[in-house]
């Protein structure tokens, strides 16, 4: 049995500040903090005391900073990965999100859709987005921890996910599985027929104790 445990991180300043996140390398904000707080208890719950973890996480602040709330609790050191990061928005990052809402180029429903150019210099296409965050997935998932713990975007999950269930690169154009920030998508393996399921996804329950806090 493997179950990984995808978080998203939780509120952030881009979040506050209407500003584009993507790799603008933005902090958590104080209730994001308390948040990370809630998502590192949360799994401290569902993952048992002696089972072996490993902890993945994107290397920018907001998700070093969620990670670093979870490895504290489980005595373990983030690996902190690039591939894991959010798309990268180029010149868009950081600035006001109507910016880049008044320069972007949708793809189309019809036609070339990961390849295709959105319009703003310096900006990730979506296909250059796919091969890092499944190259990543192919990593972690070459080793034998039987609870891994991810720690990324609320873009990537969406990755995370299509290459958990194997999806093929080229095929993965139109899919998208919208969570909110700080939330938890369980995905497992099971034994025997080695079936690969989305348990829960986006799940934000423990959230419900850091608001009140």
């Amino acid at each position: 049995m493997r179950t990984l445990y995808v978080v998203t991180h939780p509120q952030a300043t881009h979040h506050v500040e209407d500003v584009v996140g993507g790799w603008h390398d933005a902090q958590l904000t104080p209730a994001g903090i308390r948040a990370a707080t809630a998502i590192a208890r949360a799994l401290r719950a569902q993952i048992p005391e002696s089972a072996g973890v490993e902890l993945y996480a994107s290397d920018l602040r907001r998700t070093r900073q969620t990670a670093d709330a979870v490895a504290e609790l489980f005595g373990i050191a983030p690996v902190l990965d690039r591939r894991l990061r959010e798309k990268s928005y180029g010149e868009a990052g950081g600035r006001p999100q109507e910016w880049l809402d008044r320069r972007f180029v949708p793809p189309p429903a019809v036609g070339e859709r990961l390849d295709h150019d959105e319009g703003v210099e310096g900006a990730e296409t979506k296909a250059a987005w796919v091969r890092r965050v499944y190259s990543a997935m192919d990593e972690i998932l070459a080793r034998p921890c039987e609870h891994q713990i991810i720690v990324t975007h609320g873009g990537p999950l969406t990755f995370v996910v299509t290459a958990w269930i194997k999806m093929p690169q080229e095929t993965v154009g139109y899919a998208s599985f919208r969570v909110p920030a700080g939330s938890i998508t369980t995905l497992r393996e099971d034994d025997f027929f080695h079936n690969r399921q989305v348990v829960g996804l986006g799940d934000t329950r423990h959230l419900d104790s850091a608001a009140a806090g």
